[in-house]
């Protein structure tokens, strides 16, 4: 409209469009928040990404623990309830419908292989051979077989399509020991003995046996290991054909074992993967603990008493990567719970391994976790370090007292101590030798001028550090921990 609401006679010019093009830079991806605090006398020491977790335990206790949680873990445990989950052990059996090996024809078997050498400086007065396990004669280990957990017996159905007479069977292990018996059942939260087995058959190919000795056993078109496969799958379900190639499994291993060669091959290792760790120290836990788990849950809120695991991938980055602990130093566990740490250490490190734990439950499964420990270690060949477990508050135990004094290690979970505790620890701390490590979950020495306080101060240097999800038992969350040198 013109003035005065008159109609214009002038048309208004076309409107022009200006394209301008802009180039938008991307952005770049956050760094992972998962990188530890880097301690104030090393850039170095977590150069290195963890290795992954194990396959949690369900059976083992979670949420029941009375340890607190601090900010940073809660916060972390809300980001974890977006991902997705991407495994559930022992929701359904391990046999599959072969899909994802169908079609493929890489060959996975060497960067499997790879996997045997690991980045850490090897021990030479490390020996692995067990020198009972490759005698003559062949030897009961006494095992508790996985039979005796999951069986038809124990009410486990058998595998879907497995005939009777075709549930019971063995398998051979790296020695000269007896079979150890497994049954074609499932259950959940129950041994997968097809899981199991195959586990066994891969860590087997990859610690005892050369390159070309592993072949057999493990290559991805026609070994052992891929023949059970597929014969358990749903696409193909050949019972009959699963326990041939099994038996064919059996006994090439125990040609092996009798020609020699496993021997000779273990005698040219000085340390045990720590895959083979994790996987020997689970069978002994699920065989001990597993069945009676709930009788870690009774304990005395506000207390001392309290229960929590340090779990495998932890232990490692403390004991190898960390303290770079050998097989000629000692560990201590105060307050060791079911002996999981002492057995870890005196495995993997082959080192002279102590722990004491004063709630009774705690210390009767850790008594039978050490005897399975001692004859699964026989069954697998391999030898471990001396263990010694003890009963009792390590604030007055005799050999706890004395042995601290030649501590190269030691470790406290004191997530949940109460002060007066952790204040006589540091009383205890007074004798240990110059350089002696302690790992706690928390610091000894606060911002708090105490006298006690002083004292930590004067004789312990503290380097604070970050451990990774699902590296406890008590939290799914990542969290503080802290290693002191005695000065």
């Amino acid at each position: 409209m013109g003035i005065f609401n008159q109609k214009s006679k002038i048309k208004p010019a076309p409107q022009e469009v200006r394209v301008e093009k802009v180039v938008v830079q991307q952005k770049q991806k956050p760094r992972s928040n998962l990188t530890p605090n880097v301690p104030r006398t090393s850039s170095s020491q977590y150069s290195a990404s963890p290795r992954p977790s194990p396959n949690p335990r369900l059976s083992r206790p979670k949420s029941a623990s009375p340890y607190p949680s601090s900010s940073d873990e809660k916060r972390a445990a809300i980001v974890r309830k977006r991902k997705a989950v991407t495994s559930t052990p022992r929701d359904s059996p391990i046999f599959g419908n072969d899909s994802e090996s169908e079609g493929d024809d890489s060959d996975l078997f060497y960067p499997k292989r790879l996997r045997r050498s690991e980045s850490r400086s090897a021990d030479l007065n490390r020996k692995l051979r067990h020198k009972k396990a490759f005698g003559d004669e062949i030897r009961d280990s006494r095992i508790i077989h996985a039979a005796d957990i999951a069986s038809v017996a124990t009410k486990c159905p058998p595998i879907h399509g497995t005939k009777p007479e075709e549930v019971p069977i063995e398998l051979q292990y790296p020695s000269r020991c007896k079979r150890e018996r497994y049954e074609l059942v499932w259950q959940k939260d129950k041994i997968d003995a097809v899981k199991d087995i195959l586990s066994v058959i891969e860590h087997v190919a990859e610690t005892y046996l050369t390159d070309n000795e592993a072949k057999p056993f493990i290559d991805h078109n026609s070994s052992f290991k891929r023949q059970m496969e597929r014969a358990i799958s749903e696409k193909y379900r050949d019972i009959p054909v699963f326990r041939t190639a099994l038996q064919n499994y059996n006994d090439k291993l125990l040609e092996l074992v009798e020609n020699g060669m496993i021997a000779k091959n273990l005698d040219a290792e000085h340390h045990i993967p720590a895959s083979l760790v994790s996987f020997i120290l689970t069978q002994v836990y699920d065989r001990t603990v597993a069945p009676k788990v709930e009788l870690l849950t009774k304990y005395e809120m506000g207390s001392d008493n309290v229960y929590g695991e340090l779990l495998h991938p932890f232990v490692t980055k403390l004991l190898v990567e960390q303290t770079k602990m050998t097989s000629d130093q000692v560990f201590i566990d105060l307050g060791s719970g079911v002996g999981n740490v002492v057995l870890q250490a005196a495995l993997e490190i082959g080192c002279r391994s102590y722990g004491c734990e004063i709630m009774e439950n705690a210390c009767n499964l850790a008594e039978a976790q050490e005897k399975e420990f001692r004859s699964r270690c026989l069954l697998w060949g391999v030898a471990h370090g001396r263990v010694h477990l003890e009963r009792g508050d390590f604030r007055t135990n005799a050999k706890i007292l004395e042995k601290l004094k030649e501590a190269d290690v030691i470790l406290v979970n004191n997530k949940a101590f109460t002060s007066t505790l952790n204040d006589a620890l540091i009383n205890m701390f007074l004798d240990l030798k110059k350089g002696c490590k302690i790992i706690s979950l928390k610091s000894f020495v606060h911002e708090n001028k105490t006298a006690i306080n002083d004292v930590a101060n004067s004789i312990l240097d503290v380097e604070h550090y970050r451990y990774h999800e699902n590296w406890v038992s008590w939290a799914a969350a990542e969290g503080d921990y802290y290693i002191s040198t005695k000065k």
